[in-house]
């Protein structure tokens, strides 16, 4: 049973950080939501992880593919983690 719930718990995780990336993404294509309470909280949330591939991959013009490659590694992220727990608990 406890052994569900940390497997669920991280499985859930990855989904609702990634479902808050995808949203933050999509607020940047109407500039004024992430001047809202909620873009601020979803900013603090989403930037850190952001702000490391906006580092290494600089934009194409006026089109930023960090956040594309952050969702790409965020769920090379998640399989592997989910790997690791399928070996260590079942």
């Amino acid at each position: 049973m406890a052994v569900s719930l940390i497997y669920n718990g991280v499985y859930w995780a990855f989904q609702i950080y990634t479902i808050a990336l995808v949203i933050y993404i999509l607020m940047s294509w109407v500039p004024s939501t992430r001047d809202t309470k909620f873009g601020q909280i979803l900013a603090a949330i989403v930037e850190p992880y952001l702000s490391f591939f906006r580092k290494f991959i600089p934009p194409l013009g006026m089109i930023d593919i960090s956040p594309i490659v952050a969702l790409f590694a965020l769920s090379l992220i998640r399989a592997g983690v989910i790997s690791i727990l399928n070996i260590v608990f079942f």
